[in-house]
């Protein structure tokens, strides 16, 4: 059997190609986007939390994200603007986590208010929030204790 010009040729093999492959692959996806403001619960209760921040179209609060013992949520995605977030956090029979004095509104279900005034004449309940100061910085991650 006659062996033609090709066969002294080494190809390179694919169990040399698939882990460069694989690794491009790495490099060359984008990374996640980075949490801006979180909320960790490192308490064993439930916690829903509501935030209030300066917004384009004025003061804003927002809510609610559920977070379970030992979780945390991302609540504001994009980088901080402004340095105090406000935050009020209750566990699931609505008693209060965070003691704050704020007084901001809220809604039964999930909501994005614009104002901070008014509450129950615009349909919404008042609640005090605290206020974080996050020094300024671009991301921030605020944790929540067990209550003593």
């Amino acid at each position: 059997m006659r062996k033609g010009p090709a066969a002294g040729i080494r190809r390179p093999s694919c169990r040399r190609l698939i882990p460069a492959a694989l690794l491009f692959c790495v490099v060359a996806m984008p990374a996640p986007a980075l949490a801006q403001f979180v909320v960790c619960n490192q308490s064993l209760d439930v916690v829903n939390v509501a935030i209030g921040r300066d917004t384009p179209e004025g003061f804003a609060t927002e809510g609610w994200w559920i977070v379970g013992a030992n979780r945390c949520a991302t609540t504001i995605r994009e980088e901080l603007s402004a340095r105090y977030v406000y935050v009020h956090a209750s566990d699931v029979f609505g008693r209060p986590v965070l003691y704050g004095s704020t007084p901001m509104c809220v809604g039964a279900r999930r909501f994005r208010i614009t104002g901070v005034g008014d509450c129950f004449a615009r349909g919404y309940r008042p609640a005090k929030f605290l206020e974080v100061d996050t020094k300024a910085v671009s991301r921030w991650t605020l944790f929540l204790s067990q209550r003593p």
